[in-house]
């Protein structure tokens, strides 16, 4: 059965070993959880987050499911029953969206349509990848750095540019992640006769677990292996920092930056979805 709770700590308690036994699959969710704990409830919007966890016959947690409003509700990959179960759980909530295991998907959205009369329509489709072992590609000129204060400006116009170009237009704290992230040395930039050109960040480590996040270059400097460059030092400093797994996503409609993170390594572990949802 589903519990659900606003709880954070409560949500910890319950699912924490649960995320933490499989770090990789559960990265985002581990992240989240820490942020929420680290920054407060309202670290990703005004409404307060909902937490659930699938409880099996012997109390043991086998499922999980999150949502940051205005954000869709993330699911974990769910065991038999535990779809169908939810959509009695979470029937009283407004969901723009679920974020699901693709495997998972079809079902939830079926049972959503069913009930609510709402249509859906696919959005980000996203592959999670697990580094095996970090192929350097070839230097393409320039040299990398730690991002620091004097970059902040820069960086928040690289981020919401990013989040532009994803078609992500609900409203974030990118001041607050930036400066997080730079106070922890999270950024890495690549800069080429003393000109940023692209940049990458580290989540923060979780259960052995560090995720790449915001991969960006601007288009005046795509195409010359900056990327390549950027993503495979943030990930080497991952692993020169003691994770065990280093992670990140891409969009599949990408074709070209999935071939980058394979050809340094990176392989794939599963498939995501987010289904959008309108009356």
């Amino acid at each position: 059965m589903w519990e659900l709770t606003e709880d954070v700590e409560a949500f910890a308690g319950t699912a924490g070993d649960f995320l933490k036994s499989r770090p990789v699959e559960h990265t985002v969710f581990l992240t989240l959880v820490d942020t929420l704990r680290r920054r407060g409830l309202h670290a990703y919007g005004s409404e307060a987050p909902i937490f659930g966890s699938w409880r099996t016959d012997g109390g043991a947690t086998d499922g999980v499911l999150l949502q940051t409003p205005p954000y869709p509700m993330m699911f974990s990959r769910l065991p038999a029953g535990a779809v169908a179960a939810a959509l009695d759980a979470v029937a009283d909530r407004p969901l723009p969206g679920v974020n699901m295991v693709t495997a998972d998907a079809d079902e939830f959205v079926a049972g959503w349509r069913e009930r609510t009369g709402a249509d859906a329509r696919t959005g980000l489709r996203a592959r999670l990848y697990r580094l095996a072992e970090l192929i350097p590609p070839p230097p393409p000129g320039g040299h990398s750095r730690v991002a620091a204060a004097s970059d902040r400006e820069l960086l928040l116009r690289w981020y919401r540019a990013f989040h532009d170009e994803l078609g992500d237009v609900r409203e974030a704290d990118h001041d607050a992640l930036v400066d997080d992230r730079l106070s922890h040395g999270d950024i890495t930039l690549w800069e080429v006769d003393g000109v940023p050109v692209s940049t990458a960040s580290r989540s923060r480590p979780d259960a052995g677990m560090v995720r790449v996040v915001m991969v960006y270059t601007p288009p005046e400097f795509r195409g010359h292996g900056y990327a390549a460059a950027v993503t495979a030092t943030a990930s080497r400093t991952a692993l020169d920092q003691g994770a065990t797994d280093v992670v990140l996503f891409t969009d599949l409609d990408y074709p070209t930056s999935n071939g980058v993170y394979q050809r340094i390594g990176y392989r794939p572990v599963l498939d995501r979805v987010v289904m959008e949802f309108s009356p």
